[in-house]
């Protein structure tokens, strides 16, 4: 719902004013990277504040008992499509060694906050099968389609938990789009949800990325 159905709010128009071009609802984002006892990465807890136009239209009809407050019972509906939802999208994050992907499990721990109007989206991502850090492990987190344009509020945004001593951290925030290039994006409708290929690569470098290494 709070991807997959406002996405097609916004592809009918409902939400004009930020529905105009690409991007379309915009996400600070923050994250760890979670180990185990045994040294190995197990999981990544995602922190997503989300704009306030989708945030607004998100919370329609879910303040059940009219007091103006959204409490963490009546935004867990919400929060568990939310999460079922984002699987289509491969959670727009991407974990791993090289070009080998790791695969994850079926998001835990999760719930939605309503801070000052903005919603704030915590879960947690389990790994199918833990992660050994033997070579340099990266994470990005991004839209490729920049449909949702993903930032992180500071180079702190990314940490490890429970990692080893000696694993190192390197973060990598998404780069600022030239004006051409914002430009060239605008003019891509509401109601297209990739981009056409002569403009893919446009989006490149938009993915926040973090190299995790060991010794």
């Amino acid at each position: 719902m709070l991807l997959r159905s406002l996405l097609a709010a916004m592809l009918s128009g409902v939400l004009l004013g930020s529905a105009q071009a690409h991007p379309h609802v915009w996400v600070d984002a923050a994250s760890e990277i979670v180990f185990d006892k045994a040294g190995a990465i197990v999981a990544v807890r995602h922190h997503w504040r989300f704009d306030e136009a989708f945030s607004s239209f998100a919370v329609q009809g879910l303040d059940t008992d009219g007091d103006g407050k959204l409490t963490k019972e009546e935004l867990q509906p919400l929060a568990q499509v939310n999460v079922e939802s984002l699987a289509e999208y491969d959670f727009f994050t991407w974990l791993g060694i090289g070009d080998k992907a790791s695969d994850f499990a079926a998001p835990t721990d999760y719930w939605l906050d309503d801070d000052r109007g903005r919603l704030i989206l915590h879960y947690t991502l389990p790994l199918k099968k833990p992660l050994k850090p033997s070579g340099t492990v990266e994470i990005e987190i991004g839209d490729p389609e920049y449909f949702v344009a993903f930032s992180l509020p500071s180079k702190q945004a990314v940490r490890l938990v429970d990692a080893p001593a000696g694993c190192a951290l390197v973060v990598t925030p998404a780069k600022v789009l030239s004006p051409q290039a914002q430009a060239a994006l605008a003019a891509v409708g509401a109601d297209q949800r990739e981009l056409p290929p002569e403009l893919q690569d446009l989006t490149e470098g938009t993915d926040n990325s973090a190299a995790v290494a060991c010794k």
